[in-house]
């Protein structure tokens, strides 16, 4: 684990959700905490008619406001023998910055 990796990024399918890393455990488990995101005001979704019903044409260019919050549950997640990070069977993706990604499309 590298210490400039503050954040665990949650990936479920196709979305993207933040957590903080509150505490080092050891070098296989870490405590951390989900984070708020809200969308930005610069930045509406755009729909155009298509596939079951609309389709998002501007959703890689989302932008949201993210911080912590301290109201959220800690967890703990464990490094696997394949070096990849989960809670049961969730993974998460270290990294140095938050990311949230909603996708639209799906």
């Amino acid at each position: 684990m590298t210490t400039e990796c503050k954040y665990a990024n949650h990936y479920g399918w196709t979305d993207i959700t933040p957590y903080k890393i509150v505490k080092h455990v050891s070098d296989k488990t870490l405590e951390i905490r989900r984070m708020k995101a809200e969308r930005c005001g610069d930045w509406t979704p755009e729909f155009v008619q298509g596939g079951f019903s609309a389709i998002c044409v501007n959703q890689t260019d989302q932008r949201w406001f993210i911080t912590s919050d301290s109201e959220e549950p800690v967890l703990r997640i464990r490094r696997h023998k394949d070096g990849r990070w989960y809670h049961r069977q969730s993974l998460f993706r270290l990294a140095v910055e938050p990311i949230y990604f909603y996708d639209y499309n799906f």
